[in-house]
């Protein structure tokens, strides 16, 4: 094989091993999102067994994670990539992260879900809340996701945005939780994992807003983690 064929076919293989890195984030992304999907069911339904099941599962979105991480690590040491592919990894690296952490609170969900069924506590008077708050974050988990696959800079932005409303909907549940507490501390145990659930939740929007950041970093080589989103706008956004 000469020197042009054998650059093209380690090109190729290169390319290969970058699309095998990406595809297992999209499958690692939509693991984490069933997760997050059952953990706010099992929670909204009181259902123990699907509860259960989003606690063990927990283990296989770690495993995705150091399996992905590894691959990454021997790509940097084997090719020493370069640009646009170096940004693809270290993009990589950091969403798989924040998935991993994703994973978490959903984890969390479950095992408060199986606490409040001990307590025998049906959720009626935040029911609703928690819903609104979780079909929130499972859209902007599952756009920032599609975003990363397409590589969508302006989707990332504006999914980026939606945390406001996020942000909104916890704040106004936790007062309400507050304001019970206050008025029946006996409820003590089940408000506090009530609010844990909230928060569980919140974070997830929050690591969804990191994953839209990644993007952003990816296509367009700049860190926006610590930039105002009006001089994000002003750059990004036309």
């Amino acid at each position: 094989m000469d020197k042009l064929h054998l650059d093209q076919h380690i090109s190729h293989q290169f390319n290969k091993e970058l699309e095998d890195i990406r595809n297992k984030v999209l499958t690692m992304g939509g693991l984490v999102e069933q997760q997050v999907t059952n953990g706010l069911t099992a929670l909204l339904e009181a259902d123990n067994d699907l509860a259960t099941e989003v606690v063990q599962r927990d283990v296989e979105v770690n495993k995705l994670e150091v399996e992905i991480d590894e691959h990454c690590t021997q790509v940097l040491a084997r090719r020493q990539p370069a640009a646009s592919d170096l940004r693809l990894i270290v993009t990589v690296i950091k969403v798989i992260t924040d998935l991993e952490r994703i994973g978490d609170e959903a984890e969390k969900l479950g095992r408060f879900s199986r606490d409040l069924i001990e307590l025998k506590d049906d959720l009626p008077s935040y029911r609703k809340e928690l819903r609104h708050l979780g079909e929130l974050v499972k859209s902007m988990l599952r756009d920032s996701l599609d975003a990363f696959a397409r590589l969508d800079v302006d989707a990332a932005l504006a999914i980026a945005q939606r945390d406001e409303d996020v942000n909104r909907e916890y704040e106004t549940l936790e007062r309400l939780l507050s304001t019970h507490l206050v008025e029946d501390p006996r409820q003590v145990s089940k408000l506090f994992k009530i609010t844990w659930c909230a928060r569980a939740l919140e974070r997830v929007g929050d690591h969804s807003v990191n994953i839209c950041e990644y993007v952003v970093y990816l296509v367009k080589g700049r860190d926006i983690r610590h930039i105002s989103f009006d001089q994000i706008r002003s750059e990004f956004i036309k």
